[in-house]
């Protein structure tokens, strides 16, 4: 005889009446049980041997931001071809917009759509509707049609949109490169069936009571001795909780300052506007070097000039520049200039900070870091934004080697979670020797580069006074987060996209 718990009890003779494997959701309807206890019950089951579970992976698809919007409205490529088609078949792209009602922008992100789906040849600044342009006038495209029939419904799998007349295979290949549009999400359906000690089991199988909590009374009579204490299932499927929480890239800012505190670093600060003396030339970067020109850097109008330091400093830098100083050096021959150095720019990197600091007080030993935005002048797409953070640090020590700096960056990365490293040589202007840091990311199976570091040089360092080795590195922290959290564009760290910062795991 076996003695089961009221919900494998009900559980296992529903199972043994079927005749075939049923679902999990349909179990639950059956019982009027919530999934999650069915599911507890189930796997009580499964572990005694009554039943058996089958598992399949399947994807979900509903709507996302952008395609809830496209619902409510047609396709631009498809407002293109009816414009196209009442314009008599052609016009030019820069007349698209009168003729459709479209923005230049929406016409010329369409472009690609509608040469793609061949309704439509582009011929010089012409677009002219293809056969096939005007025979999609009265029908319906996969794409078009998957929207439609998403905004009708929560989600549907495959199987759903199969049984609907849609092809969602070609609907999310004529998408691709549409983001936000349709949201494909991994799902796992479970389903069970009774063994065939289960079936057997079922014909005498006997209910035990099971209750939530001890009470006086069993106490009393003794009932207690012939009940089940219902336990706590930890493991059980339940609806998910999403507390409130820090952004994921902030945990990130905050995960770095500390581990830099930890290892015995103190954090500096420097503002976002900068002197093109302390972004460039306190770091031996020459005034005619391609990254201080207007399409790399952000230049400021107003103020039209910053104050610069004190004139013992500013020769001893020009110097430098110039022909060497007394650094030993030959500089980089040619006549330095103090308007340049004076122009206001957003900062670049944040070494214009930690050199700052080194100017401020460049007796050893001292270790510094800073967290912090820069700007610059970069076209923006999956890994590149005009504005995103940096982490510098300097080390200034008289024993200081080029093989502390890789174990000070080894140190850093192993607590922020990585396991495999590679040093490249490399080349930057204030730095001899140089190095480009490289993790190695299972999920890519490949090495990936993460910032650059190196000993400053003597022609960064002495001109301010020191004379002892400083160990620098420049980090990226949007490139670090993306790795983190497994994003594709490095653009989805600042978009609100909600279902993400819900989902996005608090630690790793």
């Amino acid at each position: 005889m076996t003695t089961l718990r009221e919900n494998e009890f009900h559980l296992l003779g529903a199972l043994a009446k079927a005749d075939d494997i049923v679902g999990v959701a349909a179990l639950a309807a059956e019982l009027a049980l919530d999934q999650s206890l069915v599911m507890a019950a189930g796997t009580s089951l499964v572990e005694a041997g009554l039943a058996e579970m089958q598992e399949q992976s399947y994807e979900e698809l509903r709507l996302g931001d952008v395609g809830r919007e496209l619902a409510g409205s047609a396709l631009p490529e498809r407002v293109i071809i009816v414009g196209l088609d009442k314009a008599g078949g052609s016009a030019t792209i820069k007349d698209l917009p009168g003729v459709t009602g479209l923005d230049q922008k929406i016409v010329g992100q369409s472009l690609r759509f509608l040469t793609g789906k061949n309704w439509a040849q582009k011929s010089g600044p012409v677009i002219e509707l293809t056969d096939a342009g005007r025979a999609a006038l009265g029908e319906k495209s996969a794409d078009e049609l998957l929207i439609a029939h998403l905004a009708q419904v929560e989600a549907a799998t495959s199987e759903d949109l199969a049984r609907a007349g849609v092809d969602g295979a070609a609907g999310l290949a004529l998408l691709s490169g549409r983001k936000g549009v349709v949201k494909v999400k991994e799902r796992t359906r479970r389903s069970l069936r009774a063994s065939a000690a289960g079936r057997e089991a079922a014909r005498e199988a006997v209910l035990r009571p099971e209750v939530n909590q001890l009470t006086s009374d069993m106490l009393a009579d003794g009932t207690w001795q012939d009940v089940d204490f219902r336990p706590y299932d930890m493991g059980a499927e339940t609806e998910p909780v999403y507390p409130g929480k820090e952004h994921p890239f902030r945990r990130v800012l905050e995960q770095t300052r500390r581990v830099f505190l930890e290892m015995g670093f103190s954090e500096i600060v420097s503002p976002f506007v900068e002197s093109s003396f302390w972004d460039f030339d306190a770091l031996f970067q020459p005034q005619d070097h391609p990254a201080r020109d207007m399409q790399d850097t952000f230049y400021m109008h107003r103020p039209e000039n910053c104050g610069l330091p004190d004139d013992e400093l500013l020769q001893a830098v020009r110097r430098t520049h110039e022909d060497g100083g007394d650094t030993g050096s030959v500089g980089w021959c040619y006549k330095w200039s103090q308007e340049l150095a004076a122009k206001p720019v957003l900062r670049t990197h944040t070494t214009a900070c930690t050199i700052r600091a080194l100017a401020a007080d460049p007796k050893p030993p001292q270790k510094v870091f800073t967290v912090g935005k820069v700007f610059r002048r970069e076209t923006v797409d999956y890994k590149h934004l005009p504005v995103f953070y940096q982490v510098d640090g300097i080390i200034i020590d008289e024993e200081a080697s080029f093989a502390s700096l890789l174990g000070t960056l080894e140190a850093f990365y192993r607590k922020m979670g990585f396991d495999k490293f590679q040093f490249r040589p490399a080349f930057f202007p204030y730095t001899e020797p140089s190095v480009e840091i490289f993790v190695y990311l299972d999920e890519k199976k490949d090495w990936v580069e993460m910032g650059g570091a190196g000993v400053f040089r003597p022609e960064v360092t002495e001109p301010l006074g020191c004379h002892v080795p400083v160990l620098a590195w420049g980090l990226g922290l949007e490139r670090l987060a993306m790795f983190r959290y497994g994003l594709k564009d490095i653009r989805q760290i600042y978009i609100s996209d909600l279902t993400w910062l819900k989902e996005a795991k608090l630690c790793r």
